[in-house]
């Protein structure tokens, strides 16, 4: 199995990798720890100035991973919750600017993620989806709260009650992203580094 995170430092930021694009880069337990552990080094750190989320091919991330879904209990449903709830805070609260450079699907909690960003750059081939509806589950990561802020209400519920995917040109005609480039690491990087050049001393 691949290394399902890669974490890349240089130069004040630091790029995340969501590294499983065959089975759509689910955001597992293992990844949410990674990522909990991640973000709370950042925000210790005052050499970081980016953090930039990203994945593989044509795969941005995908929700929480559906076999952990399906092995929590009522006991531990509430945690589950809870622990993604906590992550997408703490990136929502950092002090270096996070951008989720999308670069294909972004579903379910991973939308959650690109929402909790303070920018979000993507691809022209990008894919947003909340699927919650068409697997009798809510999400619980935030985004029921982050959407409507974005894109109002009454799109907000729509993506909530119907599941449809929304294409990268919808997301910008609906505030949901920022930009649209046909490389969008590159142009979060890009960004970073005219706004914060490197010294000559």
């Amino acid at each position: 199995m691949s290394n399902p995170v890669i974490v890349e430092e240089s130069d004040g930021t630091i790029v995340v990798r969501f590294n499983r694009p065959d089975v759509r880069s689910p955001l597992s337990i293992e990844v949410l720890e990674r990522l909990t552990t991640m973000v709370h080094d950042v925000g210790e750190r005052e050499d970081i100035q980016a953090v930039i989320f990203t994945g593989v091919r044509n795969v941005f991330a995908s929700g929480a991973d559906l076999r952990e879904i399906a092995d929590v209990g009522a006991e531990g449903a509430r945690e589950f919750a809870l622990r993604g709830q906590r992550l997408m805070q703490a990136i929502s609260e950092l002090r270096p600017r996070t951008t989720a450079a999308v670069n294909g699907i972004c579903f379910g909690g991973a939308l959650d993620l690109a929402l909790a960003c303070h920018f979000r750059i993507v691809s022209p081939d990008a894919m947003f989806s909340h699927p919650g509806a068409d697997l009798g589950i809510v999400t619980g990561w935030g985004g029921t709260q982050r959407l409507p802020r974005l894109v109002g209400e009454t799109r907000a519920l729509e993506m909530f009650f119907t599941a449809r995917r929304v294409t990268a040109n919808e997301a910008l005609e609906i505030g949901l992203v920022d930009e649209i480039v046909a490389d969008p690491l590159q142009s979060a990087v890009d960004r970073f580094t005219s706004e914060y050049p490197m010294s000559d001393a």
